[in-house]
């Protein structure tokens, strides 16, 4: 079943857990035609059997029902650590929502939703995640663990910055990503939600890219945008004011008169911060808000596939 049809018919679910399980299990349930066949919620609790490891756990029950051997995990084991970055700046709340418009139709709605979706499966392999928040200043930090006490803590963090309402501020992305870099001490999967816009050095802020996969860290990053108003700039001709919501300045402007330069300057801007990141060896997926959330949990299985 496809997730969008998943969302559609839970949209009325204002609860963040039920909302990301719901996606997770669409998508574990479509998994019969994808690379990542055998994957389950019951495989979420085995690992595969290999020679020369003790015959003590192995499940014989699953070896019946696939012809495969499998042993039992236990919850004190843990096969990854997944620290989450969300962008939480003010250019993050974008777009505005209308009045009973789904929360994941904006930029941190969709982070956040993200976040939580990665957050369930790992939950289900017995992963440890953690989670950091920034925006204007390093706004939570939560080190990785398993526990449900501590889903529960950052699922709570997560919803909150649903509600909460962002005031025009500068974002310094560099500092923050080089705080986080300096937390991180174990080896782990390191995933960034943002938008990437913030003033400032590019070069620097690169280079805290980078910064991140010291101690041999893999890094993901999603990059959020708006493919229709950020991406294309497409609006009609009608006189609009635009508002900076980093700094809280406005223009006023015809969309045609400027939307040629906008394009080419967004458009080279991506590229270069794909080209860098292929060149630091990190991870660019670049989504919309509207995107389908397989392609979260895609890329997630993919890279955690690769990170020996």
């Amino acid at each position: 079943m496809k997730i969008e049809s998943q969302l559609e018919k839970i949209s009325s679910f204002q609860h963040l857990e039920l909302l990301a399980n719901q996606v997770v299990e669409g998508f574990i349930s479509g998994m019969h035609k994808s690379p990542f066949h055998g994957f389950s919620a019951e495989f979420a609790e085995h690992k595969v059997y290999n020679s020369g490891e003790s015959t003590k756990h192995i499940d014989w029950k699953l070896f019946a029902k696939t012809d495969r051997l499998y042993t039992k995990r236990y919850e004190e084991e843990t096969n990854l650590r997944c620290h989450l970055i969300v962008d939480n700046s003010s250019s993050m709340h974008y777009p505005k929502l209308n009045d009973g418009q789904p929360f994941y139709e904006s930029k941190i709605g969709f982070a956040v939703l993200a976040s939580a979706v990665l957050m369930n499966l790992l939950k289900k392999q017995r992963d440890a995640v953690g989670l950091s928040v920034y925006s204007d200043n390093y706004e939570y930090y939560a080190p990785e663990k398993g526990s449900e006490r501590h889903h529960r803590m950052l699922l709570d963090k997560l919803e909150g910055l649903l509600q909460a309402a962002k005031e025009p501020r500068n974002t310094d992305i560099t500092t923050y990503l080089h705080q986080i870099a300096e937390k991180m001490h174990r080896r782990s999967m390191i995933v960034i939600f943002t938008d990437m816009f913030q003033s400032g050095n590019e070069e620097a802020m690169f280079n805290a890219l980078q910064h991140l996969k010291h101690d041999k860290h893999k890094v993901v990053l999603f990059h959020v945008v708006d493919n229709k108003t950020e991406l294309s700039f497409n609006y009609d001709n009608t006189p609009r004011k635009f508002i900076d919501l980093e700094t809280g300045e406005d223009v006023n402007i015809f969309a045609d008169n400027v939307r040629e330069q906008y394009e080419k300057q967004v458009e080279s801007y991506f590229s270069k911060l794909a080209a860098t990141c292929i060149q630091n060896k990190i991870k660019y997926v670049p989504v919309s808000v509207g995107d389908s959330f397989e392609k979260i949990l895609t890329t997630y299985l993919v890279e955690k596939q690769s990170f020996g």
